[in-house]
């Protein structure tokens, strides 16, 4: 008999501005063992870095598109980066077809796990960064079960290039559970205070990725100007909600199917992407069309445009299990016992149990605030043409995501059906 041993994943985000916030919550997988414009516009397509960067676009879309097939009436939010590199350092103890399987659904076929590794590592100090009204930090971190060996390779790749800190803890001691979470808290600036409320016996790692965010406007929304007024649900329902108002110039876009605009934050190139449904079409018609190809379309088709602009203020939550969306993507054999393969990670087999994903969103007239917590556990088993000005009421479900425009990486995604 061996003995029982658990591990879990977990990655967190953040997205903060002054006053108006975003937090990403709790992603977690529980992983077993069996006892038996913004358009690219960098240069070198083919590199590995453009490669990991245009793969965790398609990852984002996929998994969002896929998310909200059955929930286009629902607030949702997601942050893919955070997923993504979860799931790399997951990615990092996986063999054979369930590393394939992985591969597939991150969309990073072609690519060695030393150039995944190295693409990783440059992609997260590009976030890192601190000036012109935008903060933004990231964080990895393993916390293990005293007694419990995992292989070198395994901690000295989740080191060398995810900068993660390892820590043997007691995970017997009552205070334990506490110690992981004040990582946490102080990784998202107190933005997420909890991310585990228990440790079984079968537990023997934790394995946290942190991305906080924060950045105000480039150009605030004047409170003065906020006002009540309705909001449009699909269901045929209206309720009454604050809407923050500007007028000026704005990167706009406008199609048969919808009205578009993209806002900066600081003087940085990342931006909060707007698309809000024409009154003749719905969510579920551009979400369908959401794809890799006319996402790349739709954010080299920006133009900076007069305008008037009413966007409501908001904030939502969100939860769910992601492992039926993951595993309708095609990562199937990793929750499968005795078919999963982790053995880059431990000697024993272990098998992702679930994966939790929670979020909260706010965003007013000075900007937004995010965070998000991805957990991963394993345990042993048994544009139209218009010369006038534009006029833009988002008081009906639209969807939105912040974005970097020089990378193209989306860092949120998400639906406003009730703000």
């Amino acid at each position: 008999m061996k003995s029982p041993l658990s591990i879990f994943l977990i990655g967190i985000s953040a997205l903060i501005s002054l006053t108006g916030f975003i937090y990403l919550e709790i992603f977690s997988f529980s992983v077993h063992a069996n006892e038996s414009t913004g358009y690219l516009m960098t240069q070198q397509h083919d590199s590995p870095d453009n490669r990991l960067k245009q793969a965790y676009t398609r990852f984002g879309l996929n998994l969002f598109t896929a998310m909200t097939k059955d929930k286009i009436a629902e607030n949702i939010l997601i942050s893919p980066p955070s997923v993504a590199i979860a799931l790399s350092l997951l990615y990092n103890g996986a063999s054979g077809q369930t590393q394939q399987e992985m591969s597939q659904v991150l969309a990073l076929q072609g690519m060695t796990l030393t150039q995944i590794n190295q693409a990783n590592q440059r992609f997260q100090k590009s976030l890192d960064r601190s000036d012109q009204g935008v903060n933004i930090h990231s964080a990895n971190s393993l916390w293990v079960r005293q007694g419990v060996a995992l292989r070198h390779s395994f901690l000295r790749n989740n080191r060398n290039y995810y900068q993660a800190e390892v820590t043997n803890l007691n995970f017997n001691n009552p205070q334990a559970v506490g110690i992981i979470n004040r990582w946490v808290s102080q990784q998202t600036q107190r933005k997420i205070t909890e991310i585990i409320d228990k440790i079984s016996p079968n537990d023997i790692l934790f394995l946290i990725n942190a991305i906080y965010f924060k950045g105000v406007w480039q150009s605030p929304f004047n409170a003065d100007l906020t006002e009540s007024d309705t909001f449009y649900l699909s269901n045929g329902k209206t309720e009454k909600h604050l809407f923050m108002i500007k007028q000026g110039d704005f990167l706009y876009q406008e199609t048969t199917y919808f009205q578009a605009v993209s806002l900066p934050y600081g003087d940085t190139d990342w931006r909060f992407d707007l698309f809000l449904p024409k009154e003749n079409s719905n969510l579920k018609n551009i979400i369908i069309q959401l794809n890799e190809t006319n996402w790349n379309q739709w954010l080299k088709r920006f133009k900076k445009k007069e305008g008037f602009l009413k966007v409501p203020r908001f904030q939502s939550e969100f939860v769910t299990d992601l492992t039926p969306t993951l595993k309708a993507l095609g990562m199937k054999t990793a929750f499968i016992a005795n078919k999963a393969n982790f053995s880059q990670m431990t000697s024993d087999q272990v098998v992702v149990d679930s994966i939790r994903h929670k979020t909260f969103i706010e965003v007013n007239e000075e900007g937004t605030e995010a965070a998000a917590v991805t957990s991963i556990g394993v345990r042993v088993t048994s544009a139209l043409p218009s010369a006038d000005p534009f006029k833009m009421i988002a008081n009906r479900p639209f969807f939105y995501t912040i974005r970097q425009a020089k990378t193209g990486t989306i860092l949120f995604i998400g639906i406003m059906a009730n703000p």
